[in-house]
């Protein structure tokens, strides 16, 4: 079954004729990283200046995309799940989420989550399910767990193990917000067998390049600013299930493919559990 957004069902589609072009967006920040093209000027001068304060930025992103298709296809082809929430998905790029589960498992399905409507208006367009699959879209904050939630649950089968993806979204839930407790809602949502696949910038890793590259992207972003945190502070993130080997590591070092060998240090930190 192929994509499909019916109007009274995504969450937010009014707000695809809301995009402000003015100031820089994570999604589109991130996708002039990994050298893609939808992005404005204020995106573009925005990560210019994160890679002036940290040049290996570009490679620690494209390193952290790349454990995004490791850790899917482990998951569909070794653990056998076909079913992925992927919350803040960020621009359809190479070996996007549906593309690494579905060539493993025909039949799985995706929904992906993301609150800019640049992100949404190019889903639609080119997020497009494998016969077999299906894969969705809802426009939602991932605070708002509910609708998240209640729209998910008309793709995915929430009874059967569903993989929880949160890649580089974490740090934009600030402290107060209780991040900790945001993710724990997801997963008591799930049943036992669903999986937590994350990675979230870490301190603790050249933590003064980090730490200022992380200045110069707040002062542009106009919405959530990042919180940047340690290796300690992210492992809480798995309290209660299962990690799987190696643990929590940067993303180069997750089952690592010796024929696309990653940067010796990636600012990140990443690992894939189970929920018993």
């Amino acid at each position: 079954m192929a994509s499909h957004w019916p109007q009274n069902r995504v969450p937010g589609l009014d707000q695809a004729a809301q995009i402000d072009a003015r100031h820089p967006h994570s999604a589109r920040v991130y996708d002039y990283w990994l050298g893609g093209k939808d992005n404005f000027a204020a995106d573009r001068d925005a990560a210019e200046e994160a890679i002036s304060a940290n040049p290996g930025i570009v490679a620690d992103a494209r390193a952290n995309r790349a454990f995004l298709a490791r850790s899917v296809r482990y998951l569909a082809g070794d653990c056998g799940i076909s079913q992925f929430l992927d919350i803040g998905t960020g621009l359809p790029a190479t070996s996007n989420t549906h593309e690494v589960a579905q060539a493993a498992q025909p039949a799985a399905r995706v929904v992906y989550v993301d609150n800019d409507p640049v992100v949404l208006s190019h889903a639609r367009a080119l997020l497009t399910s494998g016969p077999a699959g299906r894969c969705d879209y809802v426009y939602a904050d991932l605070r708002d767990q509910a609708t998240i939630l209640e729209a998910a649950g008309h793709t995915l089968d929430l009874s059967r193990p569903v993989a929880v993806m949160l890649l580089m979204i974490l740090h934009l839930i600030p402290d107060p917000d209780g991040p900790h407790a945001v993710v724990s809602a997801l997963l008591d949502a799930m049943p036992g067998g669903s999986y937590l696949i994350l990675a979230h910038p870490a301190s603790d890793v050249r933590p003064d390049a980090v730490a200022e590259m992380t200045r110069r992207i707040n002062q542009r972003l106009s919405g959530s600013k990042a919180t940047l945190r340690d290796r300690a502070e992210i492992t809480q993130f798995f309290t209660g299930l299962d990690l799987v080997g190696p643990g929590v590591v940067q993303p180069q070092q997750w089952h690592p493919d010796p024929a696309e060998p990653g940067p010796a240090d990636v600012t990140a930190w990443c690992g894939v559990a189970r929920k018993p």
